[in-house]
């Protein structure tokens, strides 16, 4: 079973977000939050995998639910759940280390493939945000390839395979497979990139392969 935390400050759209994952037998909804300091509380309290997080809440809003969490709760994966997509959120859940950003008028099936593969240590953006994502990564942020190559450049070229292929969306499980390796060598090999890159998580780690052209 995957457990999962559901933070929205309205009750009809934790209802409606919850009777979607009910159509999963293998999601369990074991805490929901009316605001972001009680969502933190509970992530505590209960230690769900997945934590599903709206932005705007009120006392405490969404990224800055998650950014507590993931200090006092590092094992539960957050997950951006909001209406707004508009860059700047992006970019401020990818910095405080979400693993995951969708949007609610996605496809109801995005939002459980989207938790299987955050809770499989995959990151996952809905395609709308992924469109956002690349369209900066093939403009402005292009500048920043050297960067990214010279940072890439510490790593093993075991760790830079491995890299290639989070870059590419794959999970611990699909890597190892690629590799032939172990599940547990290849979640080795991403604490070490994470910790030599200076970075929080899978998807700013998947930025900087991007943006160092490891994945076409």
């Amino acid at each position: 079973m995957i457990r999962l935390l559901l933070a929205d400050d309205e009750a009809m759209i934790r209802a409606g977000v919850k009777a979607i994952l009910s159509s999963d037998p293998s999601l369990e909804v074991v805490a929901e939050a009316g605001d972001g300091r009680q969502a933190v509380d509970l992530a505590i309290s209960h230690r769900p995998d997945v934590a599903l997080l709206d932005i705007r809440m009120p006392r405490l809003d969404g990224l800055g639910a998650a950014s507590e969490m993931r200090r006092v709760a590092p094992d539960t994966a957050v997950v951006m759940l909001t209406t707004f997509g508009e860059d700047d959120y992006i970019a401020k859940a990818l910095d405080i280390g979400a693993s995951g950003f969708l949007l609610k008028s996605g496809d109801p099936r995005e939002l459980i493939a989207g938790i299987h593969a955050v809770a499989d240590g995959a990151a996952y953006l809905s395609p709308r945000v992924a469109q956002r994502v690349i369209a900066q990564l093939a403009g402005g942020r292009m500048s920043k390839g050297a960067l990214a190559r010279e940072r890439v450049s510490a790593l093993t070229d075991r760790e830079r395979e491995v890299l290639a292929l989070l870059g590419a969306g794959m999970s611990n499980a699909e890597i190892a497979r690629e590799l032939h390796i172990v599940e547990g060598t290849v979640k080795a090999y991403v604490s070490a990139i994470l910790t030599r890159l200076g970075v929080r998580n899978r998807v700013q780690a998947a930025i900087i392969a991007h943006e160092a052209g490891l994945v076409a």
